[in-house]
């Protein structure tokens, strides 16, 4: 069983979410810590965690000078995560769009796999709050990623997820080079690459309720660009 495991998150302006979502994902399990990366957010986001963990020893965070995107923030934590020897580490997002009550299903889920990953579309689509254009949006991009690249995947898209240590010390971080939500394709793909086992189990999305959604239209072309980059680099056997 693991014993050590990290919850990855990033934040830029979730003064509102942060003191919430921490104690939320704590009581999920006792193995469980966090690390809230904070990209210098004018909100005091980045004082809030620094005063969480003065008195929660399972809280820590790891402050950037600047907004460099989602992926950025990420491979900090990862980075931070591998220095610190944790077994397993989460990627999850500050806003309760991803339900901590799913945590001990991921937890069940990597005792077998190398990445869990939360999918929306594995049973129906589950997904709350969102406008029917945005939804549409995510359903094309999932199906346009898994033709384009053959992961075997109903949400490649999703940002909630479960890595042993063995698959982020597998893979140059060095190398990645998606920013915002092709970085979870590009993370996926990678591992897949490499052999790892993926499993999917089935979550609820919801969408946030305090703040505003980090996507815009360079996230989207990023995303449509980087799936072939993606499949010309298997092609040619550099992701092994």
């Amino acid at each position: 069983m693991l014993e050590r495991i990290l919850v990855i998150i990033p934040t830029y302006n979730e003064a509102s979410n942060l003191p919430q979502i921490v104690p939320a994902v704590l009581k999920q399990d006792p193995r469980l810590e966090i690390l809230v990366v904070d990209d210098n957010s004018p909100d005091g986001t980045g004082d809030i965690a620094d005063r969480m963990a003065t008195t929660k020893s399972r809280v820590h965070v790891l402050h950037r000078q600047a907004k460099e995107g989602l992926g950025r923030a990420y491979i900090a934590g990862f980075r931070w995560g591998l220095t610190n020897g944790y077994q397993a580490m989460f990627e999850m997002d500050a806003d309760f769009s991803h339900d901590p009550a799913f945590i001990p299903r991921f937890l069940q889920a990597i005792e077998e796999a190398d990445l869990v990953l939360g999918s929306r579309y594995s049973q129906g689509v589950n997904v709350i709050n969102w406008p029917i254009s945005r939804l549409m949006l995510s359903l094309g991009a999932n199906y346009y990623a898994r033709w384009i690249t053959g992961l075997p995947l109903s949400d490649s898209t999703g940002g909630f997820k479960c890595f042993r240590r063995e698959v982020l010390e597998a893979i140059d971080l060095d190398d990645v080079r998606s920013g915002g939500y092709a970085f979870q394709i590009e993370m996926s793909f990678r591992a897949w690459k490499k052999g790892f086992r993926l499993k999917e189990i089935p979550i609820v999305f919801t969408d946030r309720v305090e703040g505003q959604s980090k996507m815009s239209k360079k996230i989207v072309r990023e995303a449509i660009w980087m799936v072939w980059w993606l499949r010309l680099q298997g092609l040619l056997g550099r992701m092994k």
